[in-house]
């Protein structure tokens, strides 16, 4: 609690309470003060009922910052040779899950920016061979052989990766990564759109058509005629997708493939 008071300059009363509430920390040895805390803005709140609403503040004394400094110096002390003895990397993982543990505790808010969108980086293809093959198994039953599929996928595109002509799009949420889409070269004036793919818990965010979207500007920056594409009947979501973005369905065939018997279909954009 001094340490809240002694952080900003000068502090209501509910809004040190709100932080230590916020944290968990009622339950703590300190609980009785917080009490006392809590009575005080109660005692404040009523008599502001009849009355202009004037905040109830409180602040160190000037001897009270003296008492208070030494404590949080040695404080400073005992978390930095916590860390000291953390490589680089763990120190990272440290920050990231305390990032976690505050987000789920503290007050939520939306983020400014729902998302972003960047080029692939090194441990992304790992992460879109990984949730292809959780997602698609949980939520169609398809088998390890899709999985085996968009590996293939991934490692040809890294292989003949052109830069100048090709694009994979990789959407992060605070952080993480919730989605991911390609642009393959299928010959000098036709582009294949693949592996679109977005997070259950990022749907809804137009993270889909904002994918499809960048594949078809991109598309149409470097000279393509026109832009295909290949999926199967089932994906309802990303046919709605295709169809808003302007794709047209051209061609169906049924077949057999990942345990299940499925149609597959062939979309096509003109640019």
């Amino acid at each position: 609690m001094v340490h809240e008071a002694c952080r900003r300059s000068v502090a209501s009363a509910p809004s040190i309470l709100r932080c230590w509430r916020g944290t968990g920390r009622l339950r703590d040895s300190a609980g009785e003060r917080v009490k006392s805390l809590r009575r005080t803005a109660q005692r404040a709140k009523r008599k502001t009922r009849s009355a202009p609403l004037y905040p109830c503040l409180l602040w160190l004394t000037e001897h009270g910052r003296e008492v208070f400094a030494p404590l949080d110096a040695r404080a400073r002390d005992q978390i930095g040779m916590m860390l000291g003895v953390l490589s680089e990397s763990e120190q990272r993982r440290l920050v990231e899950a305390m990032r976690t543990v505050e987000g789920l505790l503290g007050t939520r808010s939306e983020p400014k920016t729902p998302y972003v969108l960047r080029p692939h980086r090194p441990g992304d293809m790992g992460w879109v061979v990984y949730r292809h093959g959780v997602l698609y198994a949980q939520e169609y039953g398809w088998d390890e052989r899709f999985e085996a599929l968009v590996a293939s996928i991934v490692a040809t595109f890294i292989d003949h990766f052109d830069p100048k002509r090709e694009r994979c799009w990789i959407a992060e949420r605070e952080g993480e990564v919730v989605g991911s889409v390609f642009l393959v070269k299928e010959s000098e004036t036709v582009a294949k759109l693949r592996l679109l793919l977005v997070e259950p818990k990022a749907r809804g965010l137009g993270i889909g058509s904002h994918l499809v979207d960048e594949c078809v500007r991109f598309a149409r920056s470097v000279g393509y005629r026109k832009v295909t594409l290949w999926t199967n009947s089932v994906l309802l979501a990303a046919r709605h997708v295709y169809e808003k973005a302007g794709f047209r369905l051209v061609h169906e065939e049924p077949h057999h493939s990942f345990d299940h018997d499925l149609v597959g279909e062939t979309w096509d954009l003109e640019l």
